[in-house]
């Protein structure tokens, strides 16, 4: 299959020009994409552990693990062992964690804003239907059909 009928390499392109462009922007509050993806989800759900922290932000345990240490480390997390189960340890935004969170997410929704704003929202609903149906290809070993049906 040539290239210019790769879809995954236009997906991958546009992926990393959004990662690049969040990567800049969440800089200004002294974290990366994935310290900012650990504060956000931690800021929706305090306490989680760092094994529910790593499925919500869609990265392996172990990178979780660097994640957690270089944010305890500059004072963004703190972790406590949870009150029944002395295994699991709780995570849980400082008030520094969370000046940093507001202030990156202030840039990061900027990006988000720009995105949406090139797409009216029919666009947008159409952009993401589309989006979960590559999802459910890349899934599946059953051929997607145009209109969604799977053969």
């Amino acid at each position: 299959m040539p290239a210019r009928e790769r879809l995954g390499l236009d997906i991958k392109r546009v992926e990393q020009e959004l990662m690049a462009a969040k990567n800049t922007a969440v800089r200004t509050a002294g974290v990366t994409v994935p310290q900012y993806a650990a504060l956000f989800a931690l800021a929706d759900t305090p306490g989680m552990s760092a094994a529910a922290l790593a499925r919500a932000c869609l990265v392996t345990p172990q990178a979780m693990t660097v994640v957690l240490r270089n944010l305890q480390d500059h004072g963004l997390v703190e972790r406590t062992p949870h009150p029944w189960h002395r295994n699991v340890l709780e995570t849980r935004l400082t008030e520094a964690g969370r000046l940093a969170l507001d202030k990156a997410d202030r840039e990061a929704v900027a990006i988000e804003r720009r995105i949406a704003r090139a797409f009216t929202a029919e666009e947008r609903a159409t952009l993401r239907s589309l989006l979960a149906r590559c999802s459910q290809a890349i899934r599946s070993d059953d051929a997607i059909q145009p209109n969604g049906s799977v053969s």
